[in-house]
């Protein structure tokens, strides 16, 4: 299992992710609060990871913070929750705002996020709500802390913020009316994407 990795961040295109070590590139995974903490590229990053192993692929997901991966470990027990839709939830909303859906039920906002329909949204919150005590109970706040700056350059940010909400499951019209919705100018890639789903959960 591989559990952590240490190297020099390659490149970086939500929902995907590059880091050498040691002259080894690992293509990884990762949601967008992850993307929100990573540095540029060329510089040094560590991630915390989880290895799916299939018969047709080795599946290899970052995270920014071990409260990350905890999350997404404990949602993959979840029934019909696949990886797809773990990362989805990580990007569509903070751990903190997640554990309150929970808590209240609020079926509404859990199907927001792109993968989501009215019974998978019931079945996370019967699911998840006795897990949120025994797995996750005053972690999960902590996850929501992880804040970053965007990438430099807008030249194709807006592009490049559309793509990665289609990656995560966004139809395109829908991914470019939410970043069309924010104000793009001069920002980066993950800032974009991230004003964009803030605005669309209000």
């Amino acid at each position: 299992m591989i559990g952590r990795l240490h190297g020099t961040l390659v490149y970086k295109q939500p929902p995907a992710l590059m880091i050498d070590v040691g002259g080894v590139g690992y293509e990884l995974e990762a949601p967008l609060s992850t993307f929100y903490d990573l540095p540029a590229t060329g510089e040094p990053v560590t991630l915390h990871t989880h290895l799916i192993v299939r018969e047709d692929a080795h599946l290899l997901f970052g995270f920014a913070h071990e409260t990350e991966r905890r999350l997404f470990r404990v949602l993959l027990r979840v029934s019909g929750v696949g990886a797809k839709m773990a990362l989805a939830v990580l990007s569509g909303m903070s751990a903190d705002d997640f554990a309150r859906s929970i808590e209240s039920d609020d079926v509404t906002a859990l199907t927001r996020i792109p993968g989501i329909g009215r019974k998978t949204a019931q079945r996370l919150i019967v699911e998840m709500r006795d897990r949120l005590d025994d797995d996750l109970r005053g972690v999960l706040p902590a996850a929501a802390d992880a804040t970053g700056g965007g990438g430099a350059g807008a030249g194709s940010s807006v592009g490049d913020a559309i793509a990665a909400l289609v990656a995560l499951g966004y139809r395109h019209a829908e991914a470019e009316r939410m970043v069309r919705a924010v104000d793009t100018d001069g920002r980066g890639t993950e800032d974009i994407i991230r004003s964009a789903l803030q605005a669309s959960l209000r």
